[in-house]
């Protein structure tokens, strides 16, 4: 591969693969799909990605068996399955819609286009992902259950659900109610919920590319991997679930020259199963974050 390929190749991926994914996930809404297609994409998207990460590695190192597969599906099962579920029951039951009705119909713009409803959707709901984000890395008893997602020692397109369950609620319990308030169509819910998919996936994989300006908006691959460093200086930072404008604002955006360090993961040991990840914040002694640790390097 010539270097003005793969050059062209590292800048498009990434905007090529969220817009691929997403026009998959609106024609299958179109056609009264949405949830069977948007899987078909996530799952295509999985693929693509397992490819990827070995033809272009970010950190050849990552693409080593770290004994965590099956704990990293099993928590990608579990959330990424009761979010669905959420999802299917407020369509089901018409919640958005009542919400939209009764109390806060008036307030979303629903005469917008449906692509400009979803970028405010994701505004709005950035400001409770940030601070469930936040908040999980400097309360120690949020930390608890985010250990879990940091204690993996690599990143990749596979550990990208492993959220231990009460950290995915917190998340949610922070972020979509704001939707239901000022009454956004199922829809919106559906196409937000599908971009946080993405991008989620995206941002974990190891895959090297290149961003420039677009990481001053989006969440990426290399802004998240400073934010998985032992590096206080590095680990502290880049909070934002899709979009980078709070901490832009908060001061807490991070994203230097140098490149992203692999030696990631947290300072205390962490089960190897995916129960005992389950179970351990609930212990007695959990484990201690090292963003909370003088220790820490």
């Amino acid at each position: 591969m010539n270097n003005a390929l793969k050059t062209i190749i590292s800048y498009g991926l990434w905007p090529a693969l969220l817009a691929g994914c997403l026009a998959v996930t609106v024609f299958g809404m179109h056609i009264g799909h949405g949830i069977l297609v948007f899987n078909i994409a996530y799952l295509s998207l999985a693929v693509t990605l397992f490819f990827t990460e070995r033809l272009m590695p970010f950190e050849k190192s990552w693409l080593g068996n770290d004994g965590q597969l099956m704990a990293d599906l099993c928590h990608t099962a579990f959330n990424k399955g009761a979010v669905q579920v959420l999802i299917a029951v407020g369509a089901a039951f018409g919640i958005a819609e009542a919400f939209a009705s009764d109390v806060g119909g008036h307030l979303w713009p629903t005469h917008w286009p449906l692509a400009f409803q979803v970028v405010l959707g994701l505004v709005m709901i950035e400001i409770g992902l940030y601070a469930a984000h936040r908040l999980a890395h400097e309360w120690p008893l949020l930390w608890r259950f985010h250990a879990v997602h940091h204690s993996s020692k690599r990143l990749s397109f596979i550990n990208t659900g492993r959220f231990h369950v009460v950290d995915t609620v917190a998340s949610i319990a922070l972020s979509q109610p704001i939707l239901f308030l000022f009454g956004a169509p199922i829809e919106v819910f559906q196409l937000v919920s599908a971009t946080t998919a993405f991008i989620g996936m995206l941002t974990h994989c190891n895959v090297d590319m290149k961003f420039g300006w677009i990481a001053y908006i989006v969440n990426t691959p290399t802004l998240h991997r400073f934010h998985h460093s032992k590096k206080l200086v590095e680990g502290n930072t880049n909070y934002g679930e899709n979009l980078m404008f709070m901490d832009l604002l908060l001061g807490t955006y991070y994203n230097k020259p140098n490149r992203p360090s692999a030696n990631i993961g947290i300072n205390e040991p962490m089960p190897d199963n995916f129960l005992g990840q389950i179970a351990q914040p609930f212990r007695r002694r959990p484990v201690q974050n090292q963003n909370l640790s003088e220790g820490s390097v």
